[in-house]
């Protein structure tokens, strides 16, 4: 207390239980405290003092990751970074901010809008998720597919490592220097690393043009064929988003309406950008690829109003689950998008097998899936049945030579899953990296990585089916 004041530090139970996890639910652990801070020093001063104490800590932005990153595993002391939420410097000349770890993501394009720039990195969160959090989970976004995630935009950091020193990786806005990617790694390391206290990342120039069409099928094999013939045509969407029925069911449930057909079996939100000459004739060769695959309609957006709609529709569909399900579990797997007929039917068995209802909403440009499972924590074994569905899930992506995450992260939630990628050898290898950093282990312990006991759980559970 004496390092940020009696008011900056929680402790009673009643404070505590609102941190006993973040966007993934399924699992809870209540911290031993948290603390607020406001600036570097304290982070390096607080980091200093757990240390001493042989104290576990994690750090904590908003708490929206859908891991489990930022769950405590009980007794860890929470910084919490929320506080530390200013704009330090900006330079439209180089294209570049600065800004702190607790800056909310959207806040930053709503600050350099008006002088026509924007930050291109935008989960579905981005209205409540802290830019610091965004490099801990390397978040991406609907707009990935041509802009990339988090760690290419980034051009540098401010990071207090576990010892209390504090390091700058990044100069002069040149993030590629010689030597080890030292930006690369620290981005998406979930918070294993160190702690992130400043961030430098560029900015871009508002597009001349931009125009977005929805496109609604009967079939998903044929929403997926039209997603690998826009790529195969040359053209690259800024966004290439899908949902299928049972989540159309959920946002048409929730705020934001947009009148979608409740039959269709699957739609596509697709936006092209760019220079204003080109996006016509990218938009007539979009809508000939849709009506050569039996799209049932297809419209391009008539005005920034509807096209808004649309995008509020699409980026509040995991909330919408709330309206048609007592509880859901988001996965986060990538594919091959030539793969996408197949996994969709396999993750269709998947939610035949456990008995329940699966919505997908995804981003298909890329193949990153975003599996929806429903179901009722309530009932008892709904919880388990959820969870092992969404590991099948994930067994499904890794089979086809994807990943079993793509902007969600590891966390909690998929340790056990790490195996599905990689070796014993290649874990071992990661295991050795985190403890140059973090030999002690004590900030954020036991994410990312296979815990011995689930990770037999879950092979016996697969071995089973």
């Amino acid at each position: 207390m004496d390092i940020v004041g009696e008011n900056e530090v929680l402790y009673l139970k009643e404070d505590l239980i609102s941190y006993e996890c973040d966007g993934y639910t399924m699992s809870k652990g209540m911290p031993k405290a948290v603390v607020f801070v406001k600036s570097t020093k304290q982070v390096t001063d607080v980091v200093k003092c757990l240390n001493k104490e042989e104290t576990p800590y994690i750090a904590r932005g908003a708490g929206t990751g859908l891991s489990g990153g930022a769950t405590p595993l009980g007794g860890e002391v929470l910084i919490s970074l929320v506080k530390m939420k200013k704009m330090l410097h900006l330079d439209l000349e180089n294209r570049k901010a600065v800004v702190e770890p607790g800056f909310i993501n959207l806040k930053l394009t709503q600050s350099i809008s008006d002088k026509g720039y924007y930050y291109a990195p935008d989960p579905s969160s981005q209205y409540t998720c802290t830019i610091g959090g965004n490099v801990a989970e390397n978040s991406g976004g609907a707009h990935c597919l041509k802009y990339g995630v988090t760690t290419n935009h980034i051009l540098g950091l401010e990071i207090v490592l576990p010892s209390g020193e504090v390091i700058e990786l990044g100069e002069e806005g040149v993030p590629d220097r010689p030597g080890y990617d030292l930006l690369g790694l620290l981005t998406g390391s979930e918070g294993t690393l160190g702690i992130v206290t400043k961030i430098t990342v560029k900015v871009l120039k508002n597009p001349e043009g931009k125009k977005t069409v929805l496109a609604y099928f009967d079939e998903i094999d044929d929403a997926s064929k039209a997603v690998s013939e826009i790529i195969a045509a040359g053209i690259i969407p800024a966004a290439l988003e899908m949902m299928d029925s049972i989540a159309i069911e959920g946002v048409e449930s929730a705020a934001y309406p947009v009148g979608h057909p409740r039959d269709i079996a699957a739609f596509l939100l697709i936006e092209v950008d760019g220079i204003a000459a080109g996006i016509e004739d990218q938009i007539d060769e979009i809508l000939t690829v849709c009506k050569n695959n039996n799209v049932r309609e297809v419209k391009v957006a008539k005005d920034e109003a509807e096209r808004g709609l649309w995008w509020a529709n699409r980026k509040m569909g995991f909330g919408a689950m709330g309206a048609i399900s007592p509880d859901y579990l988001v996965q986060d797997g990538v594919i091959p998008r030539t793969r996408l007929p197949e996994v969709l039917t396999k993750i269709a068995e998947i939610s035949k097998k456990y008995e329940l209802r699966i919505a997908n909403i995804f981003h298909a440009g890329d193949g990153n899936l975003h599996p929806l499972i429903l179901y009722d924590a309530s009932i008892p074994g709904e919880s388990e049945r959820a969870s092992k569905a969404g590991s099948e899930c994930l067994k499904a992506c890794a089979d086809v030579g994807g990943s079993i995450t793509g902007e969600h992260g590891v966390g909690i939630e998929k340790s056990a899953e790490m195996r599905f990628i990689f070796s014993d050898e290649e874990i071992a290898a990661q295991t050795d990296i985190r403890a140059v950093f973090n030999p002690k282990n004590l900030l954020n312990p036991g994410k990312l990585f296979p815990q011995p006991g689930r990770c037999a759980e879950v092979k016996k559970e697969l071995v089973k089916a």
